[in-house]
């Protein structure tokens, strides 16, 4: 099981590939965002963001869905399912 260390570098990972991928800069999506330079960089290094704020990374980078499915309720069938869904 991943702690929480690693969730969070993980999520600024993907963040920071899907910004390469895109030929993003730190600056530019800063500015697309409305988040400060130094927080996108802070996020990318540490993990360490606002919520709000990672909302506006994914909205800028166009991944403001994924969150939608954050939480989800998922409708199992069976006790089955639940045990198999790990």
């Amino acid at each position: 099981m991943a702690n929480i260390l690693d969730i969070k570098q993980e999520i600024s990972g993907r963040v920071r590939r899907r910004r390469r991928e895109g030929k993003i800069s730190q600056a530019e999506l800063a500015e697309r965002s409305g988040v400060s330079l130094g927080s996108v960089k802070r996020f990318e290094g540490s993990g360490e963001i606002s919520l709000s704020s990672l909302l506006r990374i994914a909205v800028a980078l166009g991944y403001e869905t994924d969150f939608l499915k954050l939480f989800e309720r998922k409708n199992y069938q069976s006790l089955d399912e639940i045990i198999n869904a790990k």
